[in-house]
């Protein structure tokens, strides 16, 4: 059975490219009855930070897909220094003492170093320095002297890495044009790669499904699991999230767009966001959209990735993907009210208000409610009126009580309800067209003029089920106040 891996590093919040990652990892574990492991990948201690790591745990935690195991890799360092000795030990990496590379922290510093003394081109290693005799190498490491242990890039043998994609196919590159990456820094810290590779070896990660921006990694990942004399993962790099205007998706440049939880604070719904983030760069071949989680689980394969990169469309004004909306609504009406009314309750109670007593009602009162409704939002919003009695009015909504008899016949009907035991849609149906009927008006003029006492709205749920999800003491008192 597979085994995957979702391994985020705590630096900002919970990217949606990142939430898609996790996604499809998961569903390709629960497709295949494979475990699903969460690792997090810390041992960047200058950039990770706590509010970070929380920030991707709640994240995580909204979507509500749940994991399998759980690791730090800041808790693992001496297997990834073991690890990286082994290569050692096995000639296939050495011990970079350059002075300017050995002072650096990250790999990307070392590789910057000394770019003035390196002939025009790519860099690929320091001159010397992967010739160094092995007693020398030792001498000099016992003695203080700092160093970055690297690989020892095969070089001159006509070498080609190469691994099958899982979603571009099969991949090729020169060993020749591969520089001999770092494994550990000065300061014995393992880099992104030695510590990646070593988990994964050591997790059995049968399948890696990333980003398309670590393709070409993989290159470099495989002759550290070569050197480890394990087998490597299976490969399926995912497209790319891009922005309208083509761009790539960034925290920096496109702020809270790219959060997950920008989503959560909008109303929509965990599982449509799931469901959205699917439908980026996947498809299920047969033009479905909406799915449940069970539907997802059971036609998710590699084989619906698209190659071409996927777009989310927002704009300045507006963060959110309008076809996010959409599946919100479609979701919203779709799941059981019983579902829906904890998830609303949680909503309103955060906006001072309150829901309608008792439980029963307050579920009446959410599925009535959401049949115009696209998020969680709506419902203290555009749905105020049936928790509150401060809710705006409509200057349709004022035409419609403005026809004439309808204020000083809406009065009566409120007496009538009053005096009635039975309150259903029925028994106010009845009531409200006898009305109508001895008044000799349309039923219609009563109709509009009690949705807009009861909500300030000329639209919403159907006539009679406005008075069930306002509730019988408001009716008769929004009624009488006309």
């Amino acid at each position: 059975m597979p085994r995957v891996r979702f391994a985020p590093s705590p630096t900002g919040y919970l990217h949606i490219g990142s939430a898609r990652t996790f996604i499809f990892n998961w569903l390709y574990a629960r497709h295949n009855q494979g475990t699903m492991i969460l690792r997090i990948d810390d041992t960047d201690v200058d950039r990770n930070t706590d509010v970070s790591l929380q920030s991707i745990y709640d994240g995580l935690n909204w979507l509500d897909l749940g994991w399998d195991e759980h690791y730090r890799q800041s808790e693992r360092l001496d297997l990834h220094r073991a690890m990286a000795g082994a290569i050692l030990a096995k000639g296939l990496a050495y011990r970079d003492f350059t002075p300017a590379v050995a002072q650096a922290s990250e790999e990307e510093d070392a590789t910057a170093a000394a770019v003035a003394d390196r002939p025009k081109g790519a860099w690929l290693f320091n001159a010397g320095m992967r010739d160094i005799p092995r007693e020398e190498s030792d001498r000099r490491a016992a003695g203080g002297e700092p160093f970055v242990l690297r690989y020892r890039v095969p070089r001159g043998a006509g070498r080609a890495i190469k691994f099958e994609d899982g979603v571009y196919g099969a991949q090729s590159k020169e060993a020749d044009d591969v520089e001999d990456f770092a494994l550990l820094r000065s300061n014995a810290m393992p880099t992104y790669h030695m510590a990646s590779c070593a988990d994964d070896a050591d997790l059995k990660i049968s399948n890696i499904i990333r980003g398309q921006d670590h393709l070409s990694n993989t290159f470099k990942h495989i002759l550290i699991f070569e050197a480890l004399g394990v087998a490597a993962p299976e490969f399926a790099h995912l497209p790319l999230l891009i922005a309208p205007d083509g761009s790539k998706l960034s925290k920096r440049k496109h702020g809270p767009v790219v959060s997950v939880t920008t989503y959560r604070d909008n109303g929509l719904l965990a599982h449509t966001y799931v469901n959205f983030l699917c439908l980026l760069g996947w498809s299920p071949k047969d033009n479905r959209e909406q799915m449940s989680r069970q539907e997802l689980i059971d036609v998710f394969t590699l084989a619906g990735v698209n190659r071409s990169n996927a777009v989310v469309n927002f704009t300045e004004a507006d963060p959110i993907d309008p076809k996010a909306v959409w599946l919100n609504s479609q979701h919203l009406r779709a799941m059981p009210a019983a579902e829906l009314a904890p998830l609303v309750k949680s909503v309103l109670e955060a906006r001072g208000l309150r829901a309608n007593e008792p439980e029963s009602a307050f579920i009446q009162t959410v599925d009535a409610a959401r049949s115009r409704f696209a998020t969680l939002n709506d419902f203290a919003e555009r749905g105020r009126c049936y928790f509150a009695d401060d809710y705006p009015m409509a200057p349709e909504a004022v035409e419609k009580l403005d026809v004439p008899p309808a204020r000083e016949l809406l009065r009566e009907l409120a007496a009538r309800i009053e005096a009635q035991p039975e309150f259903s849609e029925a028994s106010v149906e009845k009531q409200l067209r006898d009305l109508a009927a001895e008044k000799g008006v349309k039923a219609g003029v009563l109709i509009n003029g009690s949705r807009a006492a009861l909500t300030g709205q000329t639209a919403g749920p159907s006539a009679f089920a406005v008075f069930m999800a306002v509730g019988r003491e408001r009716v008769i008192q929004r009624l009488k106040k006309v």
